[in-house]
């Protein structure tokens, strides 16, 4: 697992959100870019956390930021999380992994005493020329926008 940190150039990252559209790192240069990685679309915890996100979706755009999401669920499974819960972002399916693995948030995890490999729920924030501003990896899911904003 590759660990990124603070003033890191971010990867240089490709993928489809989910309508098809393909995003990457070059398209937010002289923005702001949150980009917050989550287990699995629809989740308790994934949703808390991208509903905190669109509450104060305002707040992040006021402050030239832009967000997007980002899990190994297919495009059907991201579109179905971002229109049940109306979110104003992007998410990007990243099945292959190619993204989460250029992060370095997939990994052994332990839940109920089991370990197994899946993505850590990590959020990067990146400045306007593409380098690493912040690495959040305690995210706390329903005030998750008050630790990208404070």
């Amino acid at each position: 697992m590759t660990t990124l940190i603070k003033g890191d150039k971010a990867p240089n990252f490709s993928a489809i959100d989910q309508e098809g559209k393909t995003h990457q790192l070059a398209d937010f240069k002289g923005k702001k870019l949150v980009v917050f990685f989550y287990p699995k679309a629809s989740t308790p915890g994934c949703t808390a956390e991208a509903c905190d996100l669109r509450d104060n979706f305002e707040q992040f755009q006021a402050k030239n930021y832009a967000i997007l999401g980002v899990s190994a669920d297919s495009q059907k499974a991201q579109l179905k999380f971002k229109e049940k819960y109306d979110l104003p972002f992007p998410l990007l399916a990243d099945e292959d992994k190619a993204v989460i693995q250029a992060f370095g948030v997939w990994g052994p995890k332990k839940f109920m005493g089991k370990t197994y490999d899946g993505i850590h729920r990590t959020t990067f924030i990146i400045d306007e020329n593409g380098i690493i501003e912040e690495v959040i990896s305690e995210v706390k899911t329903k005030t998750h926008a008050s630790q990208i904003l404070k």
